[in-house]
């Protein structure tokens, strides 16, 4: 029977295949890992892709276990209450899709909704409380992973994230901490409060953390989308939201679909990437950075040449990101343009190897104005199926609301959209009308979870990171191209250039004085960044050799593990 979702955007995809840039496939190589690789953010969650691989599910699968139980253990970073994007690679037949899980505005938004009677930004609006949450989309691609490119029954990929939910977590050193920064926000909503602090008191390191409503949440979710986009859960979420400020309705939750996108794929060298699409900016960007640099010999030129050249194919992709970037459906975007090598050549073309660019100097829509929390999980099965996840609700713990009875923090990825043309977001990026609020529409993301391809070697990465996550992702793949190994992409030195604010963020000890020296002589002006960023998790094949291998970033406390085949059945046997 034709899938009803598909049908429904026939003539979305035939009007993206001619613009989308799709090169060939390295092969339709019959190798396969004979292993299961999983990187993700928290232990638990990849114990669970783990549990669920074992009891004979593919990635897809674990992917849904993954997603569930990082909702349970690592709610900083995402949640059912929250979206993301779903990179999907399914090896039978190479084919490849993303899923949009991004959330949206609910029908009562509007352009200025943050915004007091001078036309002036009320601050915290878009951040803190419900009035700051989009319709959440991951419930509904949890369904939809299941139906299409699963193996088992919703139920049993979920069981492990319910089982985390009722039995409870202790809490890590990461978690007080981000939950510190925003424990005054909690402490005005006194029923989310009671979930996640200890009698009103920040909890200590170890504390036991049960999530009872969340357990009953998840419960009702097995039945599908409908346990949680209508009925109960649905009627709690409404009226919760409601009566704390917001703008929910049934007919919100009700009308929610994710949408299935052709991803964003080209060749730099001799890789193929494939990437997400947009309401993402992550993929256009990447394309644009990559086609820029491939007019340099990158291993030949001198080292602050090389981070030269990079930061200022980051600046032109980063303006593009901010005149041009959108919701696809609300927007036309020019993607055939942005990611075509001509233009990057031209691009290229404004750099000077003796002096930076003054990200003001760049042609492009007027400015008017003079900033990070999220996840990212890899897996890929013994079979070679992969996913690249990348989830979020926007800032720690995301709008540090829950409606009462259903344990589900509520997103704040409002704020994600232009509130205000020339107006900087949590994470400093400027937007314009592209990406203005409308009812409906998906905000703007940085999230990029990535495909690598080359003859012998495949590469699945992504990180979170706010507006940093395209860079990252960047600099993993400039590794990966320099043949370094997955432990060396999620832990190197990082830097970050997003066209305004003008400056090169940089983690301490990404540069020494020798350089700094040098690059502040080009003209660029650098910044150390408080404290280390990121969390990336990564997954390696070498088909030439067989061996496959995964990397959890050491800035925080996933798990990365390959269990081969044969050993994973093995436990699943003994388990039972």
């Amino acid at each position: 029977m034709p899938n009803p979702l598909r049908l429904s955007h026939s003539l979305f995809f035939l009007v993206l295949l001619p613009i989308f840039v799709l090169p060939n496939k390295i092969s339709l190589a019959t190798e396969k890992p004979n292993a299961n690789a999983i990187a993700s953010a928290h232990p638990l969650a990849t114990d669970a892709g783990h549990e669920i691989l074992a009891a004979g599910g593919n990635a897809f699968d674990a992917a849904i276990a993954i997603t569930a139980a990082l909702a349970v253990v690592e709610p900083a970073g995402s949640g059912l209450g929250g979206g993301g994007f779903f990179l999907l690679h399914r090896a039978q037949d190479q084919f490849e899709i993303m899923i949009d899980a991004r959330e949206k505005a609910p029908i009562a938004a509007h352009r200025d909704m943050y915004l007091d009677k001078a036309g002036d930004v009320i601050k915290g609006a878009s951040l803190n409380g419900p009035l700051a949450a989009g319709i959440p989309g991951i419930p509904a691609a949890l369904e939809h992973l299941a139906k299409k490119y699963g193996q088992l029954p919703l139920s049993r990929s979920l069981a492990p994230a319910i089982r985390y939910a009722q039995d409870g977590f202790p809490i890590s050193e990461n978690y007080q901490k981000k939950l510190k920064w925003r424990l005054n926000i909690f402490k005005q909503y006194p029923e989310t409060a009671a979930i996640f602090l200890d009698q009103g008191k920040l909890p200590k390191v170890g504390f036991l953390l049960k999530q009872s409503d969340l357990a009953s949440t998840l419960q009702q979710l097995t039945k599908g989308k409908s346990g949680f986009y209508s009925g109960t859960i649905a009627q709690k979420l409404v009226t919760g939201a409601r009566a704390a400020g917001g703008i929910w309705t049934l007919e919100d939750l009700a009308q929610y679909q994710i949408i299935e996108r052709p991803p964003i794929s080209f060749n730099y060298k001799q890789a193929r990437f494939v990437t997400a699409a947009p309401p993402s900016s992550g993929g256009i960007a990447l394309a644009t950075i990559l086609n820029i640099l491939e007019g340099y010999d990158l291993e030949k030129i001198d080292e602050v040449d090389r981070i030269h050249v990079i930061v200022e194919a980051m600046r032109r992709a980063y303006r593009d990101r901010s005149v041009y970037l959108g919701d696809p459906d609300f927007v036309d975007i020019p993607v055939k343009r942005l990611t075509h090598q001509k233009y990057a050549a031209g691009l290229r073309a404004s750099i000077r190897m003796d002096q930076a660019t003054a990200s003001t100097a760049l042609p492009g829509a007027p400015i008017t104005s003079t900033g990070t929390d999220t996840t990212h999980f890899s897996v890929m099965d013994a079979e070679g199926n992969r996913v690249a996840a990348t989830l979020s609700i926007n800032l720690p713990f995301g709008a540090a609301f829950a409606p009462p009875g259903t344990g589900v923090l509520l997103n704040d990825e409002m704020d994600d959209f232009s509130i205000k043309p020339g107006e900087p977001n949590a994470y400093g990026l400027i937007g314009n009308s592209a990406n203005a609020i409308a009812p409906g529409k998906r905000p703007l993301s940085s999230m990029t979870p990535t495909f690598i391809e080359t003859t012998d070697k495949v590469a699945v990465l992504g990180t979170p990171g706010g507006s940093r996550i395209i860079t990252m992702v960047l600099l993993g793949i400039l590794d990966f191209m320099d043949s370094q190994p997955v432990h060396s992409w999620v832990s190197q030195k990082r830097f970050h250039h997003q066209y305004l604010p003008d400056v090169i963020q940089h983690e301490k000890g990404a540069f020494n004085s020798k350089k700094i020296k040098k690059i502040n002589g080009l003209g660029h002006k650098l910044q150390e960044t408080s404290r280390p960023y990121g969390n990336m998790q990564a997954i390696f094949w070498n088909k030439k050799t067989g061996k496959t291998e995964a990397a959890s970033d050491p800035r925080g406390i996933g798990k990365a593990t390959v269990i081969p085949q044969n050993k994973a059945r093995f436990e699943n046997k003994n388990r039972h």
